[in-house]
């Protein structure tokens, strides 16, 4: 984890120092939960007392350099200094809030000083807590705002100076105490906080078990194992490198042991992994901001729904591929002895209560934050059932700190995305990347989805999901947008790509850290995750191409043709993948099976009748290849 997720990289602290970090941390979760129940503060006031603890406790827990990661063991005097301005850049909006109401916009000598400290302590805290990329391009934004009017071509502008810049991001709702930071001190702080309590109620191992119990005996058992957990663990970890620890450490052994080759066995967790973001009803950080950038009236739930089929079907192709693999070279599932015992798995279903509640309370229409709270209260109620569940005082106060702990990282890159979306803002950069991109795929849609795509995988390598969102959804989608399509399959199209950089080579973090784990070659883990994932590389398309996959004006009957044919499709896709299906594939068989499956994921009379007829000759020819193999060795 302190090797490739910069987010888990803290120092360990002890004395005076490890009890202000531990209060800072208690006092930063109590704060949300007392907003959640008792109601939001004003914008500014709220955004800006998330940001100041944020910044205070990355500067007392993450060290300035990456190799100290888990060995310091005290504060260095100047990350004192920047704990302290942190605090004064937290507090300054609501001690002054009267009268920088009243300026309205005019800055003083002490709000620029105060403004600028405020961007420079957040692209530090920013470099430690998430990381270089996503640090450099917020600085290049920056630079971009300053220097417009000698920039070429199209992207030039009139350019900001020091003070106007400054003023937009601090002392506006358009920068860094913006959107992103709004979505990240209300919503995902308190989701943050649910996925710490399912945690130390034991949900997080009981999905491993819950998974065993379902698949462990199938053919390569391990591996479904992998990617019904890493599925299940999407709903309490946003990140694709804690998923693939946190079940991987037990997963890629079994799987090893089974007979997976190393780098198999880590893609499988990878790919898995990478895909939890992506399955509702609680996915990545960004589908939280998804429902403040699209706005229109559109609800979490309605984003959560849309998302639901395209999940299915990604780990659905995961799986297939692994079932297939197993075959191809004859492993075994789990014995007897090696499963969990039945009985006292089903004993603890009630650990799903929470996620079920959830589900209901989203669908009711209760709003995101009541939900998230309601959560809460259902699992350390759930917890009570049983003794060795129980979270007791202790637990919670350790859940309070840990999860407060997890949304460093986020509140860090929400305020660094903040600076990105400010400058785009104020210099129209969004609409001229668009018409650029519209321009350079000379208006046709498919170009314009290939290089947005593009763009998604390149700045993903390395920075956050939520991060990527924000950039791609700013400057990309509406490029995407101006064509026609919805903006709910614009959004959703560049959130896939930024979520499948992390396991997209040549920088594949979740990757790379499930091959820490399996000791196989990290490059050679990234391909074969973004072979296994190939079905996160073609969904994107189909749903922008068809949004019916998104349950978009549609009908019930055409929505279950759509996703019955794109089911066989994944099903075709993954045989020419892996190259096995009752038997080994000959290669023309491969390329047709590639080409069923493509016509049967896209919706489209023609291609469902050209893709079902291509399935059914593979279909034939594989029974009689088998059936003919079997009368000559007398089977």
């Amino acid at each position: 984890m302190e090797k490739y997720d910069p987010e888990a990289g803290t120092r360990k602290l002890s004395g005076v120092f490890g009890w202000i970090a531990f209060l800072g941390l208690l006092a930063f979760s109590l704060f949300h939960l007392y907003t959640g129940i008792f109601g939001v503060l004003t914008a500014q006031l709220q955004r800006s007392i998330h940001l100041g603890f944020a910044l205070a406790l990355i500067f007392l827990l993450f060290p300035a350099r990456r190799k100290n990661r888990g060995k310091e063991h005290h504060v260095a005097w100047y990350d004192l200094i920047l704990a302290i301005f942190s605090v004064i850049v937290g507090i300054y909006w609501p001690l002054m809030m009267d009268d920088l109401v009243l300026r309205a916009g005019n800055v003083t000598n002490l709000d620029f000083f105060v403004g600028l400290v405020a961007i420079l302590l957040v692209l530090e805290a920013t470099r430690r807590a998430v990381g270089l990329p996503i640090t450099i391009i917020a600085v290049i934004f920056m630079g971009y705002a300053i220097f417009g009017p000698y920039m070429p071509g199209f992207i030039a502008h009139r350019g900001l100076d020091l003070e106007r810049l400054v003023q937009t991001m601090f002392f506006t709702t358009e920068g860094i105490l913006g959107t992103p930071i709004a979505v990240s001190s209300t919503f995902i702080f308190l989701f943050l906080l649910f996925g710490s309590f399912l945690i130390k109620t034991g949900v997080g191992e009981y999905f491993n078990d819950l998974s065993i119990a379902i698949a462990g005996r199938s053919v390569g058992g391990p591996a479904k194992v992998a990617v019904f957990s890493s599925a299940l663990q999407g709903t309490i970890s946003g990140s694709s490198v804690a998923n693939v620890v946190t079940s991987g450490a037990f997963t890629i052994p079994m799987m090893k042991n089974l007979g997976y080759k190393k780098e198999f066995a880590g893609a499988v967790e990878a790919s898995s992994s990478t895909g939890g973001q992506l399955m509702p009803p609680v996915m990545g950080a960004a589908a939280f901001l998804m429902v403040e950038f699209i706005g229109g009236g559109i609800s979490y739930w309605d984003i959560a729904k849309a998302a639901a089929i395209p999940a299915i079907l990604y780990f659905t192709g995961i799986w297939i591929m692994t079932h297939l693999e197993a075959k191809r070279i004859g492993l075994r599932g789990l014995t007897k002895e090696e499963m969990p015992n039945r009985k006292e798995v089903l004993k603890k279903l009630y650990l799903l209560l929470p996620i079920i509640a959830i589900i209901i309370l989203l669908m009711s229409g209760m709003s995101v934050i009541r939900s998230a709270l309601w959560s809460i209260v259902i699992t350390v109620l759930v917890s009570a059932f049983r003794k060795d569940t129980r979270i007791g005082f202790k637990g919670t106060v350790d859940a309070l700190v840990d999860g407060a702990r997890s949304a460093l990282g986020v509140a860090a890159a929400t305020a660094a995305a903040g600076i990105i979306v400010g400058v785009v803002t104020k210099t129209g950069l969004g609409l001229k990347m668009a018409n650029g991109l519209l321009d350079l795929a000379g208006g046709a849609l498919l170009p314009t989805l290939f290089l947005t795509m593009i763009a998604a995988l390149i700045l993903g390598m390395g920075s956050p999901t939520t991060a990527n969102y924000v950039i791609t959804s700013t400057i990309a989608a509406p490029a995407i947008i101006l064509l026609g399509v919805p903006d709910l399959s614009a959004h959703l199209f560049v959130f896939y790509f930024g979520i499948v950089a992390d396991i997209t080579p040549p920088v594949a973090l979740a990757a790379f850290a499930a091959a820490a784990i399996s000791g196989g070659e990290p490059f050679k883990t990234g391909v074969e995750s973004s072979k296994l994932a190939i079905s996160a590389f073609i969904i994107p398309y189909m749903f922008v191409l068809s949004p019916e996959l998104l349950m978009i004006d549609t009908t019930w009957t055409y929505l279950i043709w759509v996703v019955f044919t794109a089911f066989i499709g994944m099903f075709a896709i993954s045989a020419g993948v892996i190259g096995y299906w009752m038997r080994k594939m000959f290669w023309i068989e491969r390329i047709v099976a590639l080409i069923a499956g493509l016509c049967l994921i896209y919706p489209e009379k023609i291609s469902d009748i050209i893709g079902l007829v291509s399935f059914g000759i593979l279909l034939g020819l594989q029974f009689f290849h088998k059936s003919e193999k079997m009368r000559q060795t007398g089977k």
